[in-house]
C-alpha cells in the first residue's frame, strides 16, 4: 500500500511538472526526418520523462510495439548485450508496468506522454477482460498483452499505434502474426 500511495504521488507531482503544450492529434505525425520545432521539443519532452518513468535511458535500449491479433506486445531490450544494468532496470519495469496495467493503471503512459494515450479509458473499464503478463528475454523483456474481447482489442491496438508513433519506433502500424 505504501509502494503504491508513493507511486501514485511521484506520479502527481510529476504530472504537475510537466508544461501544457496544445493538444494534437495522436495520429497526425510527420514522417521520420520531418520533425518540425514543435514536434522534436515533443519528443523530446517524451523521451526525458520516459526515462523518469522507466528508470532506465531510452538511449541505451530499443522499444518495440506489435500489434496481434489477439492484443499485442511491448518488447524493450538494452541495446548493448553487455549492459546487464540496462537489462535488469527493464526487467524490473516491465514487470511493474504488467502489474499495473492489470489494475486498469495507466498513470506511467499517461505521465511519459503528457496525456492519456488512446485506449486507455476502455483498457480501464475492460481491464478484467485483457491479461497482461511479464515474460524475461535476451537483454530485457516483454509484456504479452491478450485478450479475446473484440473492444478491448481495439482498445489495446488503439493504445500500441499511439505508442510506436510518439515514440517514433517505425514499428508496423498493422496486426501481425
Amino acid at each position: 500500500m505504501k509502494h503504491r500511495l508513493a507511486t501514485f504521488a511521484l506520479v502527481v507531482i510529476a504530472m504537475m511538472s510537466i508544461s501544457v503544450r496544445q493538444p494534437t492529434n495522436a495520429f497526425a505525425f510527420p514522417q521520420h526526418g520531418q520533425e518540425t520545432g514543435t514536434d522534436a521539443q515533443h519528443h523530446a519532452e517524451v523521451n526525458k520523462r520516459g526515462d523518469q518513468a522507466m528508470g532506465f535511458s531510452h538511449e541505451k535500449t530499443s522499444h518495440h510495439f506489435l500489434l496481434k491479433p489477439n492484443g499485442g506486445v511491448i518488447v524493450v531490450t538494452a541495446n548493448d548485450p553487455n549492459d546487464g544494468a540496462s537489462r535488469d532496470q527493464i526487467r524490473r519495469h516491465l514487470t511493474h508496468v504488467a502489474e499495473m496495467f492489470s489494475k486498469g493503471d495507466f498513470s506511467l503512459p499517461m505521465f511519459t506522454h503528457g496525456e492519456a494515450p488512446p485506449g486507455t479509458d476502455e483498457m480501464t473499464r475492460l481491464k478484467a477482460d485483457i491479461k497482461y503478463s511479464f515474460e524475461s528475454i535476451d537483454r530485457g523483456g516483454r509484456v504479452l498483452i491478450a485478450t479475446d474481447k473484440a473492444e478491448a482489442i481495439q482498445a489495446v491496438h488503439q493504445f500500441l499505434r499511439f505508442q510506436i508513433k510518439d515514440h517514433k519506433t517505425g514499428d508496423p502500424l498493422d496486426v501481425g502474426k
